[in-house]
């Protein structure tokens, strides 16, 4: 299976009209977004963001974001896309999604309590599964602040600890583009897509396992 992975759009129609021209040549089997598709605007924005790449007919699958409104995760539900507190399968491959981020010092719109990430993890994912989350798991390249802070989520890294999902796509944290490692499981936020970033994943369906990943730029 080929993923096509973004995050962090943040409003920014023409970087998503620029990748939805080179979906057909990426070719992916599924596309993942993992949140901040508006930068605090509602589903209205976030309708039109998304909807150069809904016109495309490929299998979907997106989370929100701490900076997407109020009425994001109802439109994101009405478009049958999201996987924020469910499990969902595409052909052999199940995702379970995180939406929100973890608590911040900037008390934005969608902010979770670890117990709640954790919850969430332990009542919906099964061996094998992709998590897509907005949050990235702390104490990876994944969730490193200019400062050098890691301000990811530890409940997320405990649940990769002890379940070792083989892949984990995040974003939230701009300036942390990367692929990391916990043990077996690959960690990809791929940037930006606001930036112009965004990751092409191959994933053995069969071995459930990464076979490869590329961080691209428009």
């Amino acid at each position: 299976m080929r993923i096509l992975a973004v995050t962090d759009l943040h409003g920014r129609l023409g970087g998503v009209k620029r990748l939805a021209k080179m979906v057909p040549e990426i070719d992916p089997d599924v596309i993942l977004i993992a949140g901040d598709i508006t930068h605090f605007s509602g589903a209205e924005t976030a309708r039109e963001i998304l909807e150069p790449l809904l016109k495309l007919r490929k299998p979907l699958l997106a989370v929100h974001g701490n900076c997407d409104g109020r009425d994001v995760p109802g439109l994101l539900n009405e478009l049958e896309i999201s996987v924020h507190n469910r499990r969902t399968q595409i052909g052999s491959l199940g995702f379970v999604g995180i939406g929100g981020s973890n608590v911040t010092p900037f008390n934005t719109v969608w902010e979770l309590t670890e117990d709640e990430i954790a919850s969430i993890l332990a009542k919906s994912y099964l061996t094998g599964d992709i998590i897509l989350s907005h949050v990235p798991p702390k104490d990876t390249e994944a969730d490193r602040v200019h400062s050098g802070l890691h301000v990811g989520s530890p409940a997320l890294r405990s649940f990769i600890e002890k379940r070792g999902p083989p892949l984990v796509v995040c974003g939230h944290i701009h300036e942390a583009r990367s692929v990391d490692r916990i043990s077996d499981t690959v960690i990809v936020n791929p940037g930006p897509l606001f930036r112009g970033h965004y990751a092409v994943i191959e994933f053995d369906e069969d071995e459930k396992k990464v076979k490869d990943v590329r961080l691209e730029t428009l």
